[in-house]
Formats: C-alpha cells, sequence, structure tokens
C-alpha cells in the first residue's frame, strides 16, 4: 500500500466514512490513477475532466453512476491532498429524474406468495413491513426485535444512524414461525458463511426468482419494497415528517419525491377541468347516407 493510500483510507476512518465507502472510494481513485499511470499528486483538472469523459463515452456509463468517482476524488483532493479547487474542477453531470414503479398491494401480496423459502419470505416481508434498505435487513440481529416495544432497531443505518421502526404485529408472527423452524442465534438471517449474515447478493437473486414465479411485469428489487412501503404510507395518509423518520431520510425533500407518485394524493385530486359547467353537447353530423 503506497502512503498516499494509507494516508485517504485514515483519512476516511477518522471522519467514520462505512465501509462500503471506503471500499469504492480506494476502487475509483485506483482505476483513476491506473489510466494515466501516474500518481494522483500529479494529476490536475484537466486529468479529472479527461476521465470522466472517458467513463460517458468510452465505457458508457450513465450519469448516475459517476457520483461514487467524484464523490472519491473530491475526497482525495480536497481532504487528503488539501488542494483548494472548486466544484467546476470536479464536474458532476445532471442526472435525469427518473420516479421508480411502484407495486400495488395486491402485487405485494402476490409476490410474497410466490417466495418458496420461508427464510427469503421473512427477509423481503421485513424489507416492506419496515420499509429498510436491504443493507439493513441483512444486519439485523435477532436481539433487534423488540416484540415489548413493537419495534425494531435499525443499526448504524445510512450515514452511520441508528434508528428505530415499527414492528408490525403480522411481521412478528411471521418472525415468530421463522425463528421456531431455523433458530438464528446471532444474525437474525444468516448467510452461508459460519457467523456471517446473508448477503445482499443473495436476498436480491431471492427476489427476483420470486418476481418471476409471481408473473408480475414490473421491475421488483429488493429497494422496490422499501419504495412501496413509504408509497403505501402515505397514500394511507401518513405524514410525510412521521415516513422521514422512519425511512432514516437526512432531507425532508427526499422523503417527499413520493408526494409524486402517490396515486391517492396525486392522481386521485380533482382536475380543475371537472368544475366547470357542462357545456351544450356538441352536434354530431349526420350520417352518411343523409347526404345522397
Amino acid at each position: 500500500m503506497t502512503p498516499l493510500r494509507q494516508r485517504m483510507l485514515h483519512d476516511m476512518e477518522i471522519r467514520n466514512l462505512a465501509d462500503n465507502t471506503q471500499k469504492s472510494y480506494l476502487i475509483q481513485v485506483a482505476s483513476f490513477t491506473r489510466h494515466f499511470h501516474r500518481s494522483p499528486e500529479l494529476l490536475g483538472p484537466d486529468e479529472i475532466r479527461a476521465w470522466l469523459i472517458h467513463l460517458r463515452e468510452e465505457r458508457k456509463l450513465a450519469p448516475g453512476s459517476l457520483g461514487p468517482t467524484i464523490g472519491a476524488l473530491r475526497f482525495l483532493y480536497r481532504v487528503t491532498l488539501k488542494r483548494d479547487w472548486s466544484d467546476e474542477d470536479f464536474p458532476l453531470p445532471k442526472k435525469p429524474v427518473r420516479l421508480p414503479v411502484i407495486l400495488s398491494f395486491d402485487e405485494v401480496t402476490t409476490f410474497f406468495d410466490a417466495i418458496p423459502s420461508l427464510k427469503h419470505r421473512a427477509i423481503l416481508m421485513t424489507a416492506y413491513a419496515a420499509g429498510l434498505r436491504v443493507s439493513e435487513v441483512v444486519h439485523l440481529k435477532v436481539t433487534d426485535i423488540d416484540s415489548k416495544r413493537m419495534v425494531i432497531r435499525v443499526r448504524q443505518g445510512k450515514g452511520r444512524k441508528d434508528r428505530y421502526v415499527m414492528l408490525s404485529p403480522r411481521l412478528l408472527e411471521v418472525l415468530r414461525t421463522y425463528w421456531q423452524d431455523a433458530h438464528p442465534r446471532e444474525w437474525l438471517f444468516p448467510g452461508n458463511i459460519p457467523g456471517q449474515p446473508i448477503s445482499r447478493d443473495a436476498v436480491g437473486l431471492a427476489c427476483q426468482l420470486a418476481r418471476k414465479r409471481s408473473g408480475i411485469q414490473k421491475p421488483i428489487t429488493p429497494h422496490s419494497l422499501r419504495h412501496a412501503f413509504a408509497t403505501h404510507l402515505l397514500e394511507t395518509g401518513t405524514d410525510v415528517r412521521r415516513i422521514q423518520l422512519l425511512m432514516g431520510h437526512r432531507s425532508l425533500s427526499t422523503t417527499s419525491k413520493y408526494l409524486r407518485i402517490a396515486t391517492s394524493t396525486v392522481c386521485a385530486t380533482a382536475s380543475p377541468f371537472d368544475l366547470l359547467p357542462h357545456p351544450a353537447p356538441i352536434p354530431f353530423p349526420p350520417p352518411a347516407s343523409e347526404y345522397f
């Protein structure tokens, strides 16, 4: 490990960046330096722009996929190398705004019915019932399920923050049935490697197999269940601020995006067209036979 890489790693550890973020940043910087065959200390804004163009035009990366690259280079040059560079030196492409595809209540039910494994069903039901990220679901411990207070403790979610979410009575029944069958000890959903939780990839694969079995044509990922959780809460009258706390969003604007896809609050709103007086009926021309 080079001294510069070690310094960057120490800087990220001091700031308590998530382990996945640290790994991603190191990979991004390593790719950047290998492309130019020089130390990043010898590279500057011109090389950064050239690298981003390369990623967009040669590797065909979407604008949204460049975020980790920008974040890694900003951290390296501004924090570790202490370069006084502006945001313009790290041009971030504007991402197209796309709304997530939301499953209906019936589709969620059909999806769950298509999961043959009790363990996988319990995992994905937990993701939906509590609105958890897949990384949060797989890292749940048995002790995080508090049936006395009817809450689930989410340890070190995104942004390294703990939070509590509701424990659905119906979900508690599912988890008790699963526990009686599997008897997990530490991790609620253990993986194939002893002492380790189930992997996110394994949950994603179970999700895709269930989607195929269900016959649902919409794309479904574990995160789709989190989107459905927030949208369904909003459609049934839950306050946006409360949803923000349950989702663990830092900003209310992140939660507010669900206002654009909640049909009961958007599409169910009466159009002003319906308030206009009914106009006189439009006279239809007589049938063609009457012209002869």
